[in-house]
């Protein structure tokens, strides 16, 4: 078989025993890598029900066929695993020299069970297994871990690592590497119930493409075309370049949501950044587009994006940008989900105000207080031990009107686009198997454009929010990154062209959307046999409630029976019933008959 090694490699802690179990050519061709071969895995290795942070939860590493190719961002790898967040499926995904050594330690997958008995790191070599000691690696941040663990094993070496917040099982902590982070969903704290520190992976072990020169053909166009104009804005100012445009079509998330506009945006803008703390611009491994700025903190250098901006900044009414730096930074160092940290220190800072909790110094612009607050968050003490639960659990424990105004779906934090103001992406927040996402729902990209009334949504506007999250299960199934979408012209039609030349299959541009329709159904299907139950497709009482400030255009409003309508015609157009269940004949048509529903 070309571009896979048809097998994955499960490691069960308690004992440290490994087994290689094999992947039918089926099985790997239906759900082809990444977040699909996760999805596959968890139904079959997960308990039905398991507690996500139980000794029994697997935490699944996935790679894909195209992964070691010369394919620009091709060097990605998907992490899978039951949400200590959410109780339901989640996957992130992230790019570094880990995803190359992974493929190269020899397998397509690593699932890890069980749980070491002290901190421990797991060490894959050419696909043999090895577990140590990581207490002196315990309390580290994951980049001063991972420097340690370079000394300790060589360059050959990469890793996978939590921090402080892993360790404290905080429910949104992160995975890092390369000071890149598989972010959402609190994968982190899945690693840390099992006391792993890190996983470290090495090999030699290179894999065949059925068509070398193709390949490498394939990816020198694609190489060249990644220069041009859509990916202008990720080289030239990054995703930061997002916050001024949001702002003008308030959409910008400010103060926990209860506006839409930002006075103190300017000052935070992508190209105030740039002028007065840009420092570097870096690209992750295998890639040739460079989206990666580096500013200059107080403290320190940091990695900053549109997401982290917006949550530590606006959301917490914060315009300060060397606090909002700072709080970057912190939340890499203990290993945290900016999103979520800000969401959750947004949503406290409005029940510190309607009195709903005692915190007198706790009010949107505090960014000391902001900072102090992440430290307590990601070590679980004072307030940041609550707040480490993320804001539905909160909202439950504080009571009153708190679960009105926490901000997520599902439990999982709502990222930078206002749902009132953006009517499509707010069906995808809705629908979303992970909760409210913007990585695997691009409904925005409707709203931005002529297609939709992105303050006035529509039941047609669910065939958008369909061929977004198509388009989105199928290039973190292949891996490859969404900052390319704008390259291709139609993405079925050259990501089978390109998993054809890695595989030699014969894939056609139908079978890749039939296996995109797969891939989500087979997560909605985890998330069924999990207690999905239709009440959790919505969003939260303010939105649905609450008109928004839509600057010239008056108040955006998102009725409750507005919302409604869009989900039954998602539903619809899924082939799901009203009730949003997967019907039988669903099941069998898109070949998921053998995937364990129970």
């Amino acid at each position: 078989m070309f571009a896979y090694h048809a097998g994955y490699l499960r490691v069960n802690l308690i004992d440290g025993a490994s087994a290689w179990t094999p992947l039918a050519e089926d099985v790997l061709r239906r759900f082809i890598g990444g977040v699909g071969l996760g999805t596959y895995l968890l139904h079959c290795e997960a308990p039905s029900h398991v507690e996500p942070l139980a000794p029994a939860a697997p935490l699944i590493f996935c790679l894909s066929p195209l992964v070691g190719t010369p394919l620009t961002t091709s060097a990605k790898f998907a992490i899978v695993a039951k949400s200590p967040l959410t109780d339901r499926i989640n996957d992130a995904l992230s790019s570094s020299h880990f995803a190359l050594a992974a493929k190269k330690a020899g397998m397509d997958a690593l699932v890890i069970v069980g749980a070491c008995a002290a901190p421990s790191i797991l060490i894959i070599d050419e696909g043999k297994v090895r577990i140590e000691s990581a207490t002196d690696l315990w309390g580290l941040s994951a980049a001063e871990a991972s420097e340690r663990l370079q000394e300790r094993l060589g360059p050959r070496f990469h890793t996978a690592i939590i921090g402080p917040a892993g360790e404290n099982l905080v429910r949104y902590a992160t995975i890092s590497h390369d000071n890149r982070h598989a972010g959402r969903g609190g994968l982190g704290a899945v690693m840390g119930s099992k006391l792993l520190k890190a996983v470290a992976v090495a090999g030699s072990q290179r894999v065949p493409v059925a068509d070398p020169a193709g390949v490498v053909a394939a990816a020198r166009d694609l190489s060249q075309r990644s220069f041009g104009p859509a990916t202008a804005k990720y080289r030239e100012l990054g995703t930061v370049a997002n916050l001024l445009t949001f702002n003008r079509f308030a959409a910008l998330p400010t103060r926990n949501f209860q506006q839409g506009t930002f006075d103190e945006a300017p000052a935070l803008s992508g190209e105030s950044l740039n002028a007065a703390r840009r420092v570097a611009r870096n690209s992750c491994a295998a890639c040739t587009i460079g989206c990666e700025h580096i500013y200059a903190a107080p403290d320190g250098e940091v990695r900053l994006e549109y997401e982290s901006l917006f949550a530590l900044g606006p959301l917490c009414g914060i315009g300060d940008r060397d606090a909002v730096l700072q709080a970057a930074r912190l939340c890499d160092r203990l290993g945290l989900d900016t999103i979520s940290s800000g969401a959750s220190i947004a949503f406290a800072m409005e029940c510190a105000e309607r009195g709903l909790i005692h915190e007198p110094d706790l009010r949107f612009g505090n960014a000391t207080k902001m900072l102090a607050l992440l430290e307590q968050i990601g070590r679980r003490e004072g307030l940041g031990d609550l707040l480490a639960d993320g804001t539905r659990r909160a909202a439950a424990r504080i009571g009153g009107a708190a679960p009105d105004f926490a901000p997520h779906v599902k439990g999982l934090e709502i990222p930078g686009y206002e749902p009132r103001a953006l009517q499509t992406m707010a069906l995808g927040f809705a629908v979303g198997s992970r909760g409210a996402d913007h990585n695997r729902s691009g409904a925005y990209e409707a709203d931005f454009s002529d297609k939709t009334d992105r303050l006035h949504g529509t039941p047609e506007a669910a065939t958008f929010a369909i061929e977004t999250e198509d388009k989105a299960a199928l290039m973190d199934s292949l891996i490859l990154c969404k900052f390319l979408r704008g390259v291709f012209s139609d993405i079925f039609t050259e990501g089978a062209e390109l998993l054809s030349l890695a595989t030699g299959w014969n894939v056609t541009a139908d079978e890749l959307r039939m296996t995109a329709r797969r891939i989500v159904t087979a997560k909605k299907l985890y998330n069924l046999r999990e207690g999905w139950t239709p009440a959790e497709d919505t969003l939260p009482k303010r939105f649905l409630s609450e008109g928004l400030p839509a600057g010239t255009k008056g108040e955006a409003w998102l009725p409750r029976e507005r919302l409604q309508a869009m989900i039954q015609a998602y539903y619809q157009g899924r082939g799901w019933d009203e009730q949003g269940q997967v019907p039988a004949t669903q099941i069998e048509s898109l070949q998921l008959a053998d995937v364990p529903l129970r």
